[in-house]
């Protein structure tokens, strides 16, 4: 009877050991696929929070809750921003365009207390500022605004402005979507196009610099900005919070939403008291409907006075006439200040 020496039973694997060697390979390829599964959710881009649905489209007749009569060839496109788990449109967006010419974002209605998307005035009052500026100022004079307000009063003015394309600064986005900005930011750029040039862009950085810079040097690169020509700059409240999105180390600023109640004092002394518990100094003041007014505050004390708070009213202040930068118009919300050319400064 042979018998199996302990070499053999060494040198000869039994069926259980030759298993083995295939498990570790199952295991090390099942710890591959989570390992990568992990990295795809981990690097994956969060999904977009929303969509904009077009709703109605048409002529200017066709929107009478739109003060655009004066402009009846325009084309009005009109849009809902939806949130697939929201029931209501968080806000509704119009786009209007000549014909032949580009679409822009003429009025944005938020519906939502928090601001998503974009932050502007009162089309009513834009589009007097629209006529107001092709009834005064020359076919020659250059209009500088924010890169929104620009193309807006391109389109209702027409005059030229320095900034033409949907620039997209800043991102308004809730602080909870944080992690969904480079999504939100591409699907806006796809959605509105016309992004503009690396130079369009520098020169609006330029721009910011100016309203963020203390006045003096301000009016300066202004007036850089605009040339030898005749230039005009129009500003509005909602302009303080996109610079301290944007230079935050140059500008530290809030924002509280307050009913409108009837009683003026009472809403002057609730305003102060939410200014003074979170350590600001100054505020502005933007009316959203008939019942909600938007303060904006400041805190000069630490970052100092900068040329667009000047150019603002403030809180025990109104805008101070520099000497190269004149206030010229003022309707609502809007303020219109003239950068007398190079060769002209009086």
């Amino acid at each position: 009877m042979s018998t199996s020496s302990l070499s053999e039973s060494v040198s000869r694997p039994s069926g259980a050991q030759k298993f083995l060697p295939s498990l570790g390979l199952v295991l090390v390829a099942g710890g591959l696929f989570f390992l990568g599964w992990f990295s795809y959710l981990w690097f994956k881009p969060a999904p977009l929070p929303y969509t904009y649905q077009l709703v109605d489209e048409g002529g200017v007749s066709k929107y009478q809750n739109l003060p655009l009569q004066s402009w009846p060839d325009l084309k009005i496109s009109k849009y809902e921003l939806r949130i697939p788990s929201v029931e209501r449109p968080i806000a509704i967006a119009y786009r209007a365009a000549r014909p032949n010419g580009s679409s822009i974002l003429l009025n944005w209605e938020s519906l939502v207390s928090e601001p998503v998307g974009f932050m502007g005035g009162e089309l009513a009052e834009l589009a007097t500022i629209g006529t107001d500026i092709t009834q005064h100022v020359p076919k020659e004079g250059l209009i500088l605004a924010w890169w929104d307000i620009s193309r807006q009063l391109h389109l209702l003015s027409e005059r030229e402005t320095l900034f033409k394309s949907h620039l997209g600064q800043p991102l308004i986005t809730p602080s909870y979507w944080k992690d969904r900005v480079p999504v939100i930011a591409d699907y806006e750029h796809q959605f509105w196009g016309d992004q503009g040039s690396a130079e369009e862009a520098q020169k609006f950085q330029q721009f910011i610099d100016a309203l963020s810079s203390e006045p003096t040097k301000g009016v300066a690169l202004l007036r850089g900005l605009a040339g030898s020509r005749e230039a005009y700059i129009v500003v509005h409240p909602t302009d303080l919070y996109k610079v301290g999105l944007l230079r935050p180390d140059r500008m530290e600023i809030a924002f509280k939403d307050f009913p409108l109640t009837g009683n003026v004092h009472g809403l002057a002394n609730q305003v102060k008291a939410w200014m003074k518990e979170y350590g600001y100094d100054t505020y502005t003041l933007q009316s959203l409907s008939e019942k909600v007014v938007r303060a904006y505050f400041l805190n000069q004390s630490k970052n100092g006075k900068i040329l667009l708070a000047q150019m603002l009213p403030l809180m025990n202040s109104t805008p101070i006439e520099f000497e190269a930068l004149q206030l010229v118009h003022k309707h609502g919300g809007y303020w219109v200040y003239r950068i007398p050319s190079a060769h002209n400064p009086s």
